[in-house]
């Protein structure tokens, strides 16, 4: 995005308080993400937070419970999900409910679809590469969360990494270098 002229800039601050205004509108509602965050700050004062996962959790369920009959409906359909979890980061900056929700996701597809992905093969492959990158992502953010939160997650990491290296991603989770277990 290049950098506003600095004559339009002071063209733009010296402007009437009603029509800056007009402006200000028109061009935050063309931005889907940056309404909802002005939503979630301004209007609800960070409040939601917890409807807000919530939601993304009855999604998670919802989603991971559709029975997708290939692998690769099944990453397809936990992409959907992790979007969903990246937008709710970007509009509250939520930390540690993307960790939740990235968890919850990882969890909740394998309890209800690990048959798609107990063998590796051609077509698990991208599903395998997928969970296996995500993981590797969920366990990068939770250590950087206070610590005091890891002793939360630690039973629903270790289970995930448990289901991945007894699985299709297991291959993928030692390129990676995931450990077998989580510690404290």
């Amino acid at each position: 995005m290049p950098a506003l002229d600095p004559e339009l800039k002071k063209a733009i601050v010296h402007m009437p308080g009603v029509e800056k205004d007009k402006l200000l509108l028109r061009l935050v509602a063309k931005d889907a993400i940056l309404t909802e965050k002005l939503q979630f700050e301004l209007v609800e004062r960070g409040q939601t937070i917890d409807d807000r996962r919530t939601m993304i959790r009855d999604f998670i369920l919802r989603t991971a419970t559709l029975n997708a009959d290939t692998p690769g409906w099944l990453m397809m359909d936990m992409r959907t999900v992790s979007g969903y979890i990246s937008r709710h980061l970007k509009v509250t900056k939520d930390k540690y409910g993307e960790v939740e929700l990235m968890l919850s996701m990882l969890n909740t597809f394998y309890d209800h679809n690990a048959h798609l992905l107990h063998k590796y093969n051609s077509r698990s492959d991208k599903a395998a590469e997928y969970i296996a990158k995500r993981t590797d992502q969920v366990l990068k953010k939770a250590a950087k969360l206070d610590p005091d939160y890891h002793i939360e997650f630690a039973s629903e990491i270790n289970k995930l990494l448990l289901w991945i290296h007894g699985n299709a991603p297991a291959h993928y989770a030692r390129q990676l270098g995931l450990p077998k277990e989580w510690m404290v």
